[in-house]
């Protein structure tokens, strides 16, 4: 069944819809949803959260390409449920560490909230963040996307945490040089 097919049944609120996404897209969002969160049982609930919230916005929304909406609903889920498991007040606090991290190299807040600026300050960090070698960016994925500990990133890269800190700042570091390159701080 194509992607449009699909759609067409959520428009119609015909619960095939469901079962076709479930059957078409189920393993690419669990994946999306694993990278972020590395837990079964939270990467399955994001997923089965993914069903729910497609059929509330599809026949609102009409996406054209329902594999990356879905896998959009998916990652938005899984940062949400990573955001509350890391919230300091239950013992995790990366995310405002990797805020910390990150301040050294990003423009300061003076207008740094206009639209545009964001836009070419996210447009310029894709850039950078290709010039990566690939280990790099899983390990500066991990820690200012996915905001994964030191020691989880570590854990997972087959490395030491020294090794990872280390890597992390060189790559601040050089975000920082490209950034000034581009003009934008």
């Amino acid at each position: 069944m194509t992607d449009r097919d699909i759609i067409d049944l959520y428009i119609k609120r015909d619960e095939r819809a469901i079962a076709e996404s479930q059957k078409k897209y189920e393993d690419y969002c669990y994946s999306v949803a694993m990278r972020i969160l590395g837990d079964s049982c939270d990467a399955e609930e994001c997923v089965n959260d993914t069903w729910f919230i497609a059929w509330e916005r599809v026949p609102i929304e009409k996406p054209d390409n329902l594999g990356a909406y879905l896998s959009r609903i998916t990652h938005n889920t899984a940062v949400v449920r990573l955001r509350n498991q890391t919230a300091e007040k239950r013992g995790g606090g990366e995310i405002p560490l990797v805020f910390e991290e990150l301040s050294e190299c990003l423009p300061g807040s003076d207008g740094a909230d206009s639209p545009v600026l964001l836009n070419e300050l996210a447009a310029s960090v894709n850039r950078f963040y290709e010039t990566l070698p690939k280990k790099h960016r899983a390990i500066f994925v991990a820690r200012y996307y996915s905001a994964r500990s030191f020691a989880a990133i570590a854990s997972a890269a087959g490395m030491s945490e020294a090794n990872v800190r280390m890597i992390l700042s060189r790559t601040r570091k050089k975000l920082q040089k490209h950034l000034e390159k581009e003009g934008l701080i």
